[in-house]
């Protein structure tokens, strides 16, 4: 048998039509097939890969801490340098309040941690999140999950979670003296691109404030640069109690984060010991990968360049066949007349030499994040493939 037929029969499958290409090579905003073709990675792995692939200095930090030590023990037992030094950039980089951090494994365990530390904080269990959200696939994430298609035949979920339309004043008026936590994104990720008014996401943070609930922002996908500033939150003036990290947290490497006051946090150690817990989380390879590449993102001038690059995209990306589109920094949904045009546009994109897929929840629209380090002429390339794309769709 060859590789594809034994990716089929002994790797369990997401879907029945994978995009199926047998990758040999990543480097920059680049991935190559085992026949030598070069293809643009539009989407950066689905955001981790913000500051493209296989960069030098990440590398370097892998093969260096990999010669010393891998897994030791279970997290948080043993001081791991590793640990403590991404933890210690990231709370450089935050608000002062946002200044303990749990790793995790990734960003969907991340968002299982911050719902029970809100649970153990407050003491109440009413969880309000949002239609069209998605913040993961484990039991207690997919009872976050805003669309019923993916939650229908996993029931019974976890009870006491209320779903409210994105931006809306119902939402607001649900926050209660029951309410725990309020989790939502500060830009709707797979409902499209969607970006919610300042005044929204400030009246639910004097809300949470009233009644003690604590206000969560799953930035798994907006963090580390995707919408034109570090995290998403800053360009809204408002500050969560807890910040959800992930995607491009790990540099390439599996991590994730909730990230909270330390008071609050602290609350997961006793009554009970052990209030969380996890074998590999902040594996120390990751979480040297992750600094790494977080070093690097700081280092150059991506960011800056955010805005600019969006501009570049809203200008170029324009056919008949395109109804409109959505952006967020360096991160657009194209939104076409339906899932079959959609899909017939990524399968010739992926011909074509450009790496996209569809949102979760606008499956009628394209996905274009490429890495930070994109430049202009790359970006113009990719809107020109989208364009041949959408032109061979009759």
């Amino acid at each position: 048998m060859n590789l594809r037929q034994l990716f089929f029969q002994h790797i369990a499958q997401t879907s029945q039509a994978p995009i199926g290409l047998e990758m040999v090579k990543a480097d920059g905003i680049y991935i190559y097939d085992v026949n030598g073709k070069k293809y643009i990675d539009g989407i950066s792995g689905f955001s981790v890969a913000n500051i493209g692939h296989s960069h030098p200095k990440v590398v370097e930090a892998v093969q260096q801490q990999a010669s010393q030590y891998m897994h030791l023990i279970v997290y948080g037992e043993f001081i791991e340098q590793p640990q403590v030094a991404y933890a210690k950039l990231l709370t450089d980089n935050l608000p002062q309040s946002l200044n303990s951090v749990y790793f995790t494994n990734s960003g969907a365990e991340a968002v299982e941690g911050a719902m029970k530390l809100a649970k153990r904080v407050t003491n109440k269990s009413k969880i309000i999140c949002f239609n069209k959200s998605y913040h993961g696939s484990t039991q207690g994430a997919l009872s976050l999950m805003g669309d019923e298609y993916w939650r229908q035949n996993f029931r019974p979920l976890l009870p006491n979670i209320f779903h409210y339309d994105y931006g809306s004043q119902e939402a607001v008026d649900a926050i209660d003296k029951d309410t725990a936590c309020v989790i939502l994104e500060p830009v709707q990720a797979e409902a499209g691109v969607v970006k919610p008014s300042i005044e929204w996401l400030q009246q639910i943070r004097e809300k949470c404030n009233k009644h003690c609930a604590l206000m969560m922002f799953d930035e798994i996908q907006t963090g580390f640069g995707r919408t034109g500033s570090l995290w998403a939150f800053e360009q809204f003036n408002v500050v969560p109690d807890v910040l959800l990290l992930g995607k491009a947290l790990g540099g390439g490497m599996p991590l994730g984060a909730f990230i909270a006051d330390k008071k609050l946090m602290d609350t997961l150690s006793y009554n009970p010991v052990l209030g969380h817990i996890t074998t590999f989380g902040g594996h120390p390879v990751s979480c040297a990968a992750g600094k790494a590449a977080m070093e690097v993102l700081l280092e150059n001038k991506w960011i800056d360049e955010v805005k600019s690059k969006e501009q570049i995209l809203l200008k170029y990306l324009h056919h008949p066949k395109i109804k409109s589109i959505h952006t967020a920094g360096l991160w657009a949904a194209i939104e076409l007349e339906s899932f079959e045009v959609t899909q017939a546009v990524a399968e010739k994109c992926v011909a074509n030499g450009l790496i996209t897929d569809w949102f979760l929840f606008a499956s009628n629209s394209i996905r274009i994040a490429p890495p930070l380090c994109t430049t202009n002429e790359e970006l113009k390339t990719i809107c020109d493939i989208v364009i041949k794309s959408l032109d061979c769709i009759t």
